[in-house]
């Protein structure tokens, strides 16, 4: 009789278990019309900051890319005065530094401060063309808290409208189950705003590589117009 009741206890024990299991998709579906599309929502912000650092973090790693003899060969080229050979080198390495570069050959007779303006210039494109898109991330991670934190906010509302139209008959149950399931819109908003951010912040840096790269190479350039011939 004793091993008989322990038994049903922990069948009962197991089923209630199973029955404050809830699913993920479950929180969603039980959430009513508004967290479903505040949840779409955030989905679609999800996607797009992934695709924009994946995209941003492969289009960054190519423009690092260059050979570590490239500014050897300008030297070479400039200083035996091929010119056009050192343009060629350039427009067949595709990297920021080898069109910076270019631009500042093809100003070679001009006097140093217009050769300097002019790879400034092209370095600022240079500098536009690798930070695409990059703030619609920092968007993103701001504004996934707040849109999940508005879902929330709006399940919160509906619970408690539940209440005060049930004439204080609203079960604690029904109550319990329509917050924790509006909590779940702030919850994917924060992990979307985290995701966006870590991303954000890690295509910063990579692109901050990239310039240290382009000015450090663009002052060697200026200094070798600078040598005495």
């Amino acid at each position: 009789m004793l091993l008989f009741q322990e038994a049903s206890q922990e069948i009962a024990e197991e089923a209630l278990s199973e029955e404050k299991t809830l699913s993920v998709i479950d929180l969603i579906a039980n959430g009513g019309t508004g967290s479903i599309i505040i949840i779409a929502i955030l989905f679609v912000l999800l996607f797009v900051a992934l695709y924009i650092y994946f995209e941003r973090i492969f289009a960054i790693k190519a423009a690092s890319k260059i050979d570590k003899n490239f500014m050897n060969q300008i030297r070479d080229h400039v200083s035996n005065g091929k010119l056009d050979s050192a343009r060629i080198l350039c427009a067949q390495t595709d990297s920021p530094v080898a069109r910076l570069t270019e631009k500042g050959i093809s100003r070679i007779g001009k006097p140093l401060e217009d050769i300097n303006k002019a790879i400034e210039n092209a370095g600022t494109l240079e500098v536009y063309k690798l930070e695409k898109n990059v703030s619609i991330l920092a968007t993103v991670a701001g504004a996934a808290p707040m849109i999940g934190f508005l879902g929330t906010v709006i399940g919160m509302i509906i619970a408690f409208h539940q209440m005060a139209t049930s004439g204080g008959q609203a079960e604690m149950g029904q109550l319990a189950s329509g917050i924790y399931t509006a909590m779940t819109t702030t919850v994917a908003g924060l992990v979307v705003g985290i995701i966006a951010y870590i991303g954000y912040n890690h295509l910063v840096v990579r692109t901050e590589k990239v310039v240290h790269t382009m000015e450090s190479n663009a002052v060697e350039f200026l200094d070798l117009l600078n040598e005495p011939v």
